[in-house]
Order: C-alpha cells, then sequence, then structure tokens
C-alpha cells in the first residue's frame, strides 16, 4: 500500500485576475473568462466543473502557460510565468498521439526534445510505461490499441517528465465506463505516492459523480462569459466509495448548484455577447432529435412529471447530458423546468400524442420560431440559387456563436432541421438547400 500524500499548505500556482477574451471575424472582442482568481496548492487535487463554453480548457491552457491570458497573470511558486509552465504536463481529452510511433516512441518523444541521454530517456520511458500498466505493448502502435490503452499511453506520456502539476482535460469521457473508472483508481494511486511526481492534479470535468470521486477542491463555473461561482471543500475521506449516503448527498449538493445555474426557476440576466445586437443566435444544445422525442416519451409515461435527479438515475442518463436533453426539449417549449422537477407542457404532451407527421410539423414549427433558424432560412431566401455553402454557414456560427464548436454546432443545426422538413444538407454537395 503506497504512503498517502498528507495534505499540504505549500501555494504552487495562482491565477490572479485572469481575464481572456477571442477576436470574432468582425474585429469585437468577445470575453470568455472574466475575473479569475485560483490557488493551486501541493499535494492536492482540483476539478473544474461547468456547461460547455464556459472557458474551462481555456482556464487549464492558461494554467499550463499554452495560451496567455489577455489581462491578469499566472505565478509559478511565486514568480511570473513566462512561456509555458515548467512544472505542468496535460493528458489530453482525444490521446492526441503520433500514429507513425510506438507506445514506447510516443512516450520518448518528450524526453527526446529535452535532450536527454539515451540510457535515461529509454529507462524514464519504461518506468512510465510500467506506472499505467503497458508493460509489453511498447512495440504496438496506437491502431491496434483500445480507447482506454491508448489514454494510458497519454498518461504516461505526461508522467514521464515527472510534472509537478498533472493537468487533465476531462481524461476519462472517450473511454467506456468501466474503464474511466480503472483509469481514476489509477491515477489517484500514483498521485498518493509521497516519492514521486505529481504532488498535485488540475483536471477538467463534466461528470459530477468523478470529480467527488477524485477532488480535493471543486471548483464550479459559470458561463457567458467563465467566471468562478463556488469553490467547495471535499472532506470526504479516502479511499471513496460511490454508494454511501455522504458521496450521494455531495453530489445531490453540487447538482443542485448547476441546476440553478443552468435550468434556474426564473430568469436570471445574463451578460450578453458582444455581437452584432441586430442578430443573437440561440445556441443548440448537443442532443439528438431522438434523445428529445425520447424524454418525452419517458415524461409521458412518468404523467408528465419527474425529479431530474431521479430521472437520470432511471434512464442510466449522465446527469450533464440529461441537462442539455432538457435544455433542448425546453429551448423548444416542449418541456418547463420549475426547481428539480422537468413537466411535460401543452405542447409537449401534443407532440407526444402526435403521428410521425404531425409530431414532424410540430418540430418544424418550434424550429421557426428560433432566431438561429429564422438566420439560416433568411440566407438561403437570399442566395440566388437558394443553396449556401456550408463553410459560409459556419463562418456565419463562428460570428455570431464564438463560444461554440462550429463544426459540432453546424451538424445539429442541420440534423434538427431534416426531422422537420425545415432545410436539408448534403455530404455529396457541401450544400445546405430547402427541403
Amino acid at each position: 500500500m503506497p504512503e498517502l500524500h498528507v495534505k499540504s499548505n505549500s501555494l504552487l500556482c495562482e491565477l490572479k485576475g485572469i481575464n481572456h477574451s477571442f477576436i470574432l471575424p468582425n474585429g469585437k472582442p468577445v470575453t470568455v473568462l472574466k475575473d479569475i482568481n485560483l490557488s493551486i496548492f501541493g499535494e492536492e487535487i482540483v476539478a473544474l466543473l461547468g456547461p460547455s463554453g464556459c472557458g474551462k480548457s481555456t482556464l487549464l491552457r492558461i494554467l499550463a502557460g499554452l495560451i496567455y491570458p489577455t489581462t491578469g497573470q499566472v505565478l509559478y511558486h511565486g514568480m511570473p510565468m513566462k512561456g509555458v509552465n515548467p512544472g505542468v504536463s496535460i493528458v489530453f481529452q482525444n490521446f492526441v498521439l503520433y500514429p507513425w510511433m510506438t507506445v514506447l516512441e510516443n512516450v520518448e518523444i518528450v524526453l527526446k526534445v529535452k535532450g536527454l541521454p539515451r540510457n535515461d530517456v529509454k529507462r524514464l520511458a519504461d518506468k512510465a510505461i510500467h506506472m499505467v500498466g503497458l508493460t509489453g505493448y511498447e512495440e504496438a502502435y496506437p491502431r491496434e490499441l483500445s480507447g482506454g490503452m491508448k489514454q494510458r499511453v497519454g498518461i504516461a506520456r505526461a508522467l514521464v517528465v515527472e510534472p509537478e502539476i498533472l493537468c487533465m482535460d476531462e481524461p476519462f469521457s472517450q473511454v467506456d465506463a468501466l474503464t474511466a473508472e480503472t483509469l481514476r483508481a489509477e491515477v489517484l494511486d500514483i498521485w498518493a505516492c509521497v516519492e514521486k511526481n505529481p504532488t498535485t492534479v488540475f483536471m477538467v470535468s463534466h461528470d459530477i459523480k468523478e470529480v467527488v470521486y477524485m477532488a480535493d477542491r471543486i471548483v464550479i463555473m459559470g458561463s457567458n462569459p467563465g467566471t468562478i461561482r463556488s469553490i467547495l471543500q471535499n472532506n470526504l475521506s479516502r479511499p471513496r466509495d460511490s454508494r454511501t449516503q455522504e458521496f450521494l448527498n455531495f453530489v445531490d449538493r453540487i447538482h443542485r448548484i448547476i441546476t440553478s445555474a443552468i435550468i434556474p426557476d426564473e430568469e436570471i440576466p445574463v451578460p450578453p455577447v458582444k455581437v452584432p445586437p441586430e442578430i443573437v443566435l440561440e445556441p443548440l444544445p448537443d442532443v439528438s432529435v431522438n434523445e428529445i422525442i425520447g424524454l418525452l416519451e419517458v415524461l409521458d409515461a412518468h404523467q408528465g412529471e419527474e425529479d431530474i435527479f431521479h430521472l437520470a438515475i432511471q434512464i442510466h442518463k449522465e446527469f450533464g447530458h440529461l441537462i442539455n436533453i432538457t435544455k433542448a426539449a425546453e429551448l423548444l417549449d416542449f418541456v418547463d423546468t420549475p426547481k428539480q422537477k422537468i413537466l411535460l407542457t401543452d405542447l409537449g404532451k401534443r407532440f407526444v400524442e402526435s403521428d410521425t407527421k404531425d409530431r414532424k410539423r410540430l418540430w418544424k414549427e418550434q424550429l421557426y420560431k428560433l432566431t438561429i433558424y429564422k438566420r439560416i432560412l433568411d440566407m438561403l431566401k437570399n442566395t440566388p440559387k437558394g443553396r449556401l455553402e456550408r463553410d459560409y454557414v459556419e463562418e456565419e456560427l463562428v460570428l455570431h456563436l464564438p463560444q461554440e464548436d462550429p463544426l459540432k454546432m453546424f451538424n445539429i443545426l442541420t440534423s434538427w432541421a431534416r426531422y422537420g422538413e425545415l432545410f436539408a444538407y448534403s455530404e455529396d454537395t457541401g450544400y445546405v438547400t430547402f427541403e
């Protein structure tokens, strides 16, 4: 059993007065992070939790020195940081392995860049590979590995330089649930060894149970622009059992904080993004048509209402994703969300009780009410040939929804439109056209 960290108060890193903006194609700035102040101490695990687009990954990259903040300062051991943070390594969400390199070569590459002697490179890489349980796979290529094994390579590559702070950007989101559970436990075991770095883990996550299981402090962020809403100290003793009442109570506490921010019972004014005032487009939640319809049908089977926490358990959906499905259904006026309840509206009940043809008609009518669809339809009407190039639509999304992924937003936009037969997109031609 490894000797466990004794928590200390040594200050490793400070984010002081961090503000960050991006410049839109029209030359105007949009603020993605505002007034961020956060201290990172030795011997702790800190987790950032918040909705998509709130700037979690941007903040992690600022801490690592990959992005310079527009204003504010990053201090490392009390000194202003210049360039890449020397004490940080990052594990990325999407593995980011070199496909033409073996496991061993993918891990060695970061040591070779440092100019270490060949014997030291081999020794340290073998040690890191053994640490993550990949001994025997040194000569395998990424294409021959499962998702979990690829992420182990990513973790080994981050650990091989013995960082003081291990940054992890949603590291378990691309693997299956069982593999993710195993990887979380293994990262905790690696962190728990006093004689080894990293002393601190700084992670971004969308999974509430994950951060309660792993983190000592949980930083909950709000969006538009990204701000720190709350910092919770997690005093649950380790090892943590997700089945205990104390664990579940803490999860529920975070649920309530996030729910009050994302689907509030009353409208909370949000500072507008600085885009041309006549065009404000709604970002569409990243959910499928079938998921929205499925939610409506489940609610109908529960007499039109259900507690959102209970529903997540019943339908085996990750809570953050159920929030997105609910936001999408509410955007279309099919549900209402007073406090922790999801209620089927009269329109939602009509939709559920309709046949396929009428469902499509109702869906289409609701899309007509959204500014984002009105904008695309206006653009289509004003083109001589009644068609728009995909790139042109994506540029419009970048201009008016700069905090969203334009590729993802385009796919959501067109898939919802396709179901309502509002307009269509052809992969073959690359054009958006009227249905």
